[in-house]
């Protein structure tokens, strides 16, 4: 059942499901939404509270605001945890969600536990190679021109394959074609810039950061060795997509596991 809390006067829906001294915040990636975290949910709800939440403009969350960053995105998962009161948090986030996730475990850590992030990362904390920056140039000017075709070709040139199957890549296709224009836009154009940003808050994760990231696009761990404060762990899964909870949930269902294994044991010890 959805329910909602007011965030920055935006209404923020979740879902809320299982229950267990350790809760699971799935978090996703831009222009989705938290069904695509039903597999899981499914299978961690027996031992876990699981939580999963639309951010702001995304899914059955409001989309009246006036400004859109990362940041306010990561203070809307603040807000869930402090009015749900939420304890033993292990925060999981695909994609946009690693630094959303980040944003928010930086400002408040007090009821985290762990940090799991969802083929996120993969370059942490570093600029993009220069062959890439006309590119991106390209991309930013024509989100203002042609916000639908650019975002349908940004997602099968780089978060899907041509091996990816077609089920998925026309859910993918369809929400990024769908996605809210006014925050889309300022969004994308954050998340190619925000390595500034992760070069300060990762040193400052109180936690180790866990990766689990598909191969379809490889994972640059020299960054991962020097940035997060605590270290790293990276789980590689095999893959045609950037979207694991749906294109192999129970891989990932196992990855996640694993993980989480090790924050509550990391904690008890």
């Amino acid at each position: 059942m959805n329910h909602s809390i007011l965030s920055n006067g935006l209404h923020i829906s979740y879902c809320d499901t299982g229950k267990g001294n350790t809760t699971l915040l799935f978090v996703h990636g831009s222009y989705i939404d938290k069904t695509y975290w039903n597999k899981q949910v499914d299978y961690f709800k027996p031992a876990y509270r699981v939580i999963t939440v639309d951010l702001a403009g995304h899914g059955e969350s409001g989309k009246n605001r006036e400004s859109w960053t990362i940041e306010g995105f990561g203070d809307d998962i603040l807000q869930l945890i402090r009015e749900l009161k939420l304890k033993n948090v292990i925060l999981i986030g695909h994609s946009v969600a690693g630094d959303v996730n980040l944003v928010a475990a930086a400002k408040d850590p007090s009821a985290m536990i762990g940090f799991v992030g969802v083929d996120t990362f993969k370059l942490a904390a570093t600029a993009l190679p220069p062959q890439f920056q006309e590119q991106i140039k390209t991309i930013k000017q024509n989100l203002k021109t042609d916000f639908k075709n650019t975002n349908e070709q940004y997602a099968k040139m780089v978060l899907l394959t041509q091996q990816t199957p077609a089920v998925i890549t026309d859910r993918i296709v369809k929400d990024y074609r769908n996605a809210y224009e006014p925050m889309g836009g300022p969004i994308t154009n954050q998340v190619f810039d925000f390595y500034k940003k992760e070069q300060e808050l990762l040193p400052k994760l109180h936690f180790k950061l866990y990766l689990i990231n598909v191969d379809y696009m490889p994972t640059n761990e020299e960054p991962l060795k020097k940035f997060p404060g605590n270290g790293y762990k990276l789980f590689h899964l095999p893959g045609t997509s950037h979207y694991p909870m749906i294109e192999n949930p129970d891989l990932l269902n196992q990855a996640l596991a694993e993980a989480i294994m090790e924050i509550e044991q990391t904690r008890k010890s």
